[in-house]
C-alpha cells in the first residue's frame, strides 16, 4: 500500500512539473522578476532536483553558423523586453545593435556586452549581448532576439516577427 502511494506521489509531483512548465509558456518571453542564475550552471535543477534540459540552447558552432530563430525585442524602458537587461541592469536604446540569447547561449552571462556575428541572406551585421531570453520562462532554447537597429541593419521589417539566421562570436 504504502508503495502504491509513492507511486501516485511521484506521479503527482511530475504533473505539477508539467503543468508548470506549461503555464511558464504563456508567461512572457523575457526576464520578468526572476532570479539570476549561477555563472556556472545557467540550467539549475528544477523542483524535484532534476536538471531542467529545456533550458538547454544547441550548441554553438565551431564554424561560425549556429542556426537560430532572430525576433525583435525592446531595449528601452517600457517596452517588450521587460525589465532592465541582465548583463548591466540598464535599459538601452532600440537604435543600438544589441541583442538577448537564450539561456543556453547566453552562459550564465559569460557572453555579456561580447559581440557577436548574426547573418541572414547574406548580410551580417554585428551586436552586442546585453540581455538574456529565458528559456525558463518562456523563451524558446534557439532565440536571437535583437533590437530594432539589427533588423534595419539587415534590410529587415520588424513587422515580419521572425526569421531564421545564424550567428557566432565576433
Amino acid at each position: 500500500m504504502a508503495r502504491s502511494s509513492s507511486k501516485q506521489l511521484a506521479l503527482m509531483a511530475m504533473l505539477v512539473v508539467l503543468l508548470l512548465q506549461a503555464s511558464s509558456l504563456a508567461a512572457a518571453r523575457h526576464h520578468h522578476k526572476k532570479p539570476k542564475p549561477e555563472p556556472e550552471d545557467p540550467c539549475r535543477p528544477g523542483l524535484l532536483g532534476h536538471k531542467d534540459h529545456g533550458c538547454s540552447s544547441p550548441a554553438v558552432s565551431p564554424h561560425g553558423g549556429t542556426r537560430a530563430v532572430m525576433t525583435v525585442n525592446g531595449f528601452d524602458k517600457g517596452e517588450d523586453g521587460g525589465d532592465p537587461s541582465e548583463c548591466d541592469g540598464k535599459y538601452h536604446k532600440d537604435s543600438e545593435m544589441l541583442v538577448a540569447l537564450s539561456t543556453g547561449w547566453y552562459a550564465g552571462g559569460r557572453r555579456c556586452h561580447k559581440p557577436i556575428r548574426i547573418t541572414h541572406n547574406g548580410r551580417t551585421v554585428v551586436a552586442k549581448v546585453v540581455d538574456e531570453c529565458d528559456s525558463r520562462h518562456g523563451c524558446k532554447n534557439n532565440i536571437v532576439d535583437t533590437s530594432k537597429a539589427v533588423w534595419k541593419a539587415l534590410g529587415l521589417d520588424t513587422n515580419i516577427g521572425e526569421v531564421p539566421v545564424t550567428w557566432s562570436d565576433a
